[in-house]
């Protein structure tokens, strides 16, 4: 595989960022991340806080069909897909006392419906309609997703506070994948003209397309290397977009199981949610 190698110091933040990473995404092909020297791998799950990167260099994959095409066996995708059926249809039989108890206590606390739903990009650039509990007021909620969800946002209920902080608002997310919608694993949807630090991010990641490439997924490799929340710093939310990439073209079920085996511990059990 062949590097083109493009460094770019990033340290100082803001516009200029925007304005390096934007420049950068002219050049053809799909970005992947080098931190001191080091390229990211989707075998190699970060450790650190990625919001603390203060400068890095970019490497674009050289345009090739080889280096581009992402083989993908039909034996695999159907594993895929099969896993995330029973997968669904298990997790919602298991989860469903808590759904329901969740469910009761959203509808007594506030008023407006128990589920929210939201347009979201899928496979192939299609869109759906994502459904998760409603964790705001009915007044406040924004349907676009422009306005992120920030730390004690004041559009959330006290129910909704809970469910954020431990990922139960996307328990709901498991009929999608039963719809086929969504896989349990994959890149997490993106509302349509979704920004990053104020930028579309079609605008600033050259090939941020690919990663409709595949099923979104209720969690992914992105999400279980501690990348989440709003995406209004550069540096984060381009490695976002990296880690989604790099999912689809190393794409295993073992990676998959890992993957959701990290969320668990890291999503769930430590309560990053917000």
């Amino acid at each position: 595989m062949r590097l083109s190698d493009l460094t770019h110091d990033f340290s100082k933040g803001g516009a200029e960022s925007s304005s390096g990473l934007r420049d950068l995404a002219q050049a053809d092909g799909v970005l992947s991340v080098r931190y001191n020297s080091r390229v990211v791998s989707a075998s190699a799950f970060s450790t650190g806080p990625a919001v603390a990167l203060s400068s890095f260099s970019t490497a674009v994959l050289a345009n090739e069909e080889a280096d581009t095409k992402v083989n993908w066996r039909p034996i695999h995708l159907a594993t895929k897909r099969l896993t995330d059926i029973v997968g669904a249809a298990l997790g919602l039989l298991l989860l469903s006392p808590l759904l329901i108890v969740v469910a009761a206590i959203i509808k007594l606390t506030s008023a407006g419906p128990i589920f929210f739903r939201q347009e979201r990009t899928g496979l192939d650039n299609k869109p759906f309609q994502i459904l998760k509990f409603r964790s705001m007021y009915t007044d406040r909620c924004d349907l676009s997703g422009v306005a992120q969800t920030v730390a004690d946002d004041p559009r959330v209920t006290p129910i909704g506070r809970v469910i954020r902080k431990t990922n139960i608002d996307e328990l709901p997310q498991l009929f999608n994948v039963l719809l086929g919608d969504m896989s349990l694993v994959g890149p997490r949807p993106h509302v349509p003209g979704m920004l990053a630090a104020g930028v579309r991010y079609e605008e600033l990641v050259n090939g941020y397309e690919r990663r409709h490439a595949m099923r979104p997924g209720i969690t992914g490799l992105a999400q279980a290397s501690g990348l989440r929340g709003p995406t209004t710093e550069v540096e984060p939310s381009v490695m976002r977009v990296v880690r989604d990439i790099e999912y689809i073209r190393d794409f295993s079920i073992w990676l998959d199981i890992r993957i959701l085996f990290r969320t668990v511990i890291n999503e769930i059990m430590r309560g990053k949610g917000f």
